[in-house]
């Protein structure tokens, strides 16, 4: 089995060996944008909320929750906000009105 592999990797040209190591390491690298998406995915999947949806992906990916701190980007940021505000976790920064 390794000699087949082996045999794949020296049939490839350089360009191409180096643009699939690129597109498997890019694809490994979570962004901001990548992580609010897979958290998107898990809140609709699972139904459940915003923060519990971020622990349970850090449960899962055996991660630290204190370090995601970069990986949370403005939009994501404003809905674990705004989340927090209706469970009265948060002061409320704006005028709500009542409903």
């Amino acid at each position: 089995m390794n000699s087949v592999i082996l045999e794949n990797i020296f049939s490839l040209d350089l360009d191409t060996l180096c643009k699939k190591c690129y597109n498997s390491v890019m694809d490994n690298i979570i962004t901001p944008n990548k992580f609010a998406l897979l958290i998107e995915n898990i809140v609709k999947d699972k139904k459940i909320s915003y923060m519990d949806a971020i622990l349970s992906y850090c449960d899962k990916s055996n991660i630290d929750p204190a370090t995601i701190k970069t990986l949370v980007n403005k939009t994501l940021k404003e809905k674990l906000a705004y989340e927090a505000q209706g469970l009265n976790m948060l002061k409320e920064k704006t005028a709500k009105l009542p409903i």
